[in-house]
C-alpha cells in the first residue's frame, strides 16, 4: 500500500526559509475552516467549491508566502492523491457492487430473510454487532458497510427503524471490528508507522474499543425500545410480497455475498475482494434473475430503477451504478488534493511541533496524540493521514517520555480512523454517507463508537489508566499521568 511508503516532512526536515510560522501555517487552517462554515453550513453549497477555494487560498500561501515552486505544491497533491487512490478505486467499486448486488437479488434477499427474523426492539443492537463480528472476520470497515449495510438500512426501513438510527449502528460495528481485526489495513498501518508489533498493537487497543463499542450496544439497546413501537400494521409483510414480485430469492442469491466474504477471509485485500463480488452479482443477476449479460453489466455502470409496485421499496433499492458515484469521488479528490497541500508546505509539521511544546506530562502527550489525529483527519480528508502524519511526526517524543510504542499506536487508531465518518468532506464520511443513502450530519448523533472512542482513550490517557512506559510495562507498573 502505497501509504505505507509515506513520509511526512517533519519540523526539522523543513527548510528554515521555507518554514512556516505559526501564525502562517494557521493562515490555511483558519481559511479552510470559514470556507467551509460559509460555503457549506450557511449558504448551503455542497463541499466542492468551499474545498477549492481552500486549495486556492493554500497553494497561494505556498507560493507567494513561503516561496514553494508550482513542482513543489504539484507534488505534494499528487503524493496525497497517491495514498488515497485505494480509497477513491473502492468507490468506483462500491458503487457498482451496491447496484450489481441488488440486481442480482443479494440484498433483495438479505432484506426478506431479515424482516422474517429481526423485530424492531433488537434489531439496532444485534445490526452493531453483526457488522463489528463481520468487519472483524474480513477487516474492512468499508466492504461490510457497502455489503450488509445497504442490507440493514433497508431491514431497519421495513422494521420503522429511522434510517440514521440505522447507519450509526452499522458503522459503529463496523469501525470497531475493524479496529480489532489483524487483516484489516489501518490497523496494520498504525503498526507500521509506529514501529509496533501488530498483535501488541492490538491487545494494546481492545480494552478502549471493547469498552466504547459496549456502551454503544448498550445506547443502541435503549434507542431500540424507544423505536421499536413506530411499525405499521403488514407493513413487513407488504415489503416482502413486494420483493419477492420482482425478485427471485433463494439461498442462490447469496453467491455473491458469499465469494466476496469468502475471498476477504482467506485474506484478500478489499480491492480484488470487491471486484469479484462484481463479477459473482453480474452472473447471479443473468443465471437467477434472468438478466441479459448486457443489461446485467449497464446495471454496474447505471444503476438500479426497480419498479416493485411499493415506492418505500424502489426508494431503498434505487442506486446510481458508477456514474453515481461522480459527485462523492470529486469531493474526495478535491479534500486529497488540500491535504496533500497543508502537509507539503510544513502546515501539518509546524502543528505538531508546536503541540510537541506544550506537552508537559505523558498522559498529555497520548491525549495530544489523539487530538492530532483528529485535527488531521479534518485537515487531510483521509483516514491514512491521520494514522501516519502524528504516528511519524510524534514518534520520536514518546521514546523521550519512555512510553510504549504501543501507546502511539494506540492513540492515532483510536481517535484517527472512527472520527473520520463524523466528518462531512472526509473520504470515509463521503463514502458511508454516499453507500448507506444517509447523510453524515443525520447519521452522526446515532454514531456512538465515533465519538465513544477518542472520549475513553482521553479519559484513560489523562487518568493513566492502562498507560503504561516501556520499563513500567517489564515491571508490571503503570504510572501517573502528572
Amino acid at each position: 500500500m502505497s501509504s505505507l511508503d509515506f513520509e511526512p516532512l517533519t519540523y526539522d526536515e523543513l527548510p528554515e526559509d521555507r518554514r512556516p510560522s505559526f501564525g502562517q501555517a494557521l493562515l490555511p487552517v483558519l481559511a479552510t475552516v470559514v470556507f467551509l462554515a460559509v460555503g457549506s453550513a450557511w449558504l448551503g453549497m455542497d463541499p466542492h467549491m468551499p474545498l477549492l477555494w481552500a486549495i486556492a487560498f493554500t497553494g497561494l500561501v505556498g507560493y507567494y508566502v513561503l516561496g514553494l515552486s508550482w513542482e513543489d505544491l504539484y507534488d505534494g497533491i499528487a503524493d496525497s492523491l497517491l495514498m488515497g487512490l485505494q480509497a477513491v478505486f473502492i468507490l468506483f467499486t462500491i458503487y457498482a457492487l451496491i447496484a450489481t448486488w441488488i440486481s442480482s437479488g443479494t440484498i433483495p434477499g438479505l432484506m426478506y430473510y431479515g424482516l422474517k427474523l429481526l423485530s424492531p426492539t433488537v434489531f439496532l443492537p444485534v445490526t452493531a454487532v453483526l457488522s463489528g463480528l463481520v468487519a472483524f472476520s474480513i477487516g474492512s470497515s468499508w466492504t461490510t458497510v457497502g455489503t450488509l449495510g445497504v442490507a440493514f438500512i433497508g431491514i431497519g426501513s421495513g422494521l420503522g427503524i429511522p434510517a440514521p438510527m440505522t447507519a450509526g449502528a452499522i458503522l459503529s460495528g463496523a469501525y470497531a471490528g475493524d479496529k480489532q481485526s489483524p487483516l484489516s489495513d489501518t490497523t496494520n498501518l498504525a503498526a507500521a508507522v509506529t514501529n509496533t508489533k501488530l498483535y501488541d498493537h492490538i491487545r494494546r487497543m481492545r480494552t478502549g474499543t471493547m469498552l466504547a463499542f459496549g456502551l454503544a450496544v448498550v445506547g443502541y439497546a435503549i434507542l431500540g425500545l424507544r423505536a421499536s413501537g413506530a411499525v405499521p400494521t403488514g407493513r413487513v409483510g407488504n415489503i416482502q410480497q413486494a420483493l419477492l414480485g420482482t425478485y427471485h430469492i433463494s439461498p442462490l442469491v447469496f453467491v455473491p455475498l458469499v465469494v466476496t466474504f469468502g475471498l476477504a477471509l482467506r485474506g484478500y485485500p478489499a480491492l480484488p475482494s470487491l471486484v469479484a463480488g462484481i463479477f459473482s452479482g453480474v452472473g447471479t443477476a443473468i443465471l437467477v434473475q434472468g438478466a441479459s449479460f448486457t443489461a446485467a453489466w449497464n446495471v454496474a455502470l447505471a444503476g438500479t430503477e426497480p419498479k416493485t409496485g411499493m415506492e418505500l421499496v424502489n426508494g431503498l433499492l434505487q442506486s446510481g451504478g458508477i456514474q453515481g458515484s461522480a459527485w462523492t469521488i470529486s469531493v474526495v479528490v478535491a479534500a486529497l488534493a488540500l491535504g496533500g497541500l497543508l502537509e507539503t508546505t510544513g502546515v501539518l509539521a509546524v502543528l505538531a511541533h508546536r503541540l510537541s511544546e506544550s506537552v508537559s506530562s505523558v498522559g498529555g502527550l497520548v491525549a495530544g496524540t489523539g487530538a492530532a489525529a483528529m485535527v488531521t483527519n479534518v485537515l487531510t480528508a483521509q483516514q491514512y493521514m491521520s494514522i501516519v502524519v502524528p504516528g511519524m511526526t510524534l514518534r520520536n517524543l514518546y521514546e523521550e517520555h519512555g512510553l510504549d510504542s504501543s501507546d502511539l499506536s494506540r492513540a492515532v487508531e483510536a481517535a484517527g480512523t472512527p472520527t473520520g465518518a463524523l466528518i462531512p468532506w472526509h473520504a470515509g464520511a463521503i463514502y458511508m454517507a454516499g453507500a448507506l443513502g444517509v447523510s453524515t450530519l443525520s447519521y452522526a448523533p446515532y454514531y456512538l463508537f465515533g465519538f465513544l472512542s477518542p472520549a475513553i482513550l482521553f479519559v484513560m490517557a489523562l487518568t493513566g489508566w492502562r498507560l503504561e512506559t516501556e520499563s513500567s510495562e517489564k515491571a508490571g507498573t503503570v504510572p501517573s499521568a502528572d
